[in-house]
């Protein structure tokens, strides 16, 4: 199934990657934060784990990614999302942490807008209940929709999922604003 039940691993996978990151990242200015789905408790989600590395200053950008290829990634460009930089394991590295646990990377500047998304969906998910059910739901249908195709599934979120997170986007910059 491409859709798994929520489980409380995927806070610790999320941990163990963010540790081992922290490693190689060590001596630069930088916060982890863990985005997506699987962020959010009692979420049924794909078990990828969403990691958004966040900077402050556009030279730090080029050491992260310095630190990030040493570590056994590679920059995969912005894959068409402006101010997220997409980083993807090399097969030619090994890392027991950072080989086992499937992760997405991203590389964010703290003003960036995919940032925003990231962090504003994550926080209302996480506060309303209703909202977390609904999204769930929707996953599901789409999941069934795509014969459990990954490829088909994701393109189908595209489309039929972003009116919903642009409006509890929108819900939670109204109510964090009061």
């Amino acid at each position: 199934m491409l859709i798994e039940k929520y489980t409380s691993k995927w806070i610790k996978d999320f941990e163990n990657l963010k540790n081992e990151i922290s490693i190689w990242l060590q001596d630069l200015e930088f916060s982890i934060e863990h985005v997506g789905s699987t962020s959010v408790p009692n979420l049924d989600s794909k078990p990828i784990i969403d990691i958004d590395i966040i900077y402050s200053r556009s030279l730090e950008f080029e050491q992260i990614k310095l630190a990030l290829e040493k570590a056994g990634y590679y920059h995969n460009g912005n894959q068409g999302i402006v101010d997220r930089e997409v980083f993807k394991r090399n097969s030619s590295s090994t890392n027991e942490i950072l080989d086992n646990v499937k992760h997405h990377l991203y590389i964010c500047p703290i003003n960036s807008k995919p940032l925003e998304r990231h962090i504003l969906s994550r926080n209302f998910l996480r506060k309303n209940e209703w909202a977390r059910l609904k999204y769930q739901e929707m996953k599901y249908e789409l999941a069934e929709k795509a014969k459990q195709d990954r490829k088909i599934y994701a393109d189908l979120k595209e489309l039929y999922v972003n009116d919903f997170i642009d409006t509890i986007i929108a819900e939670e910059k109204r109510t964090s604003n009061t």
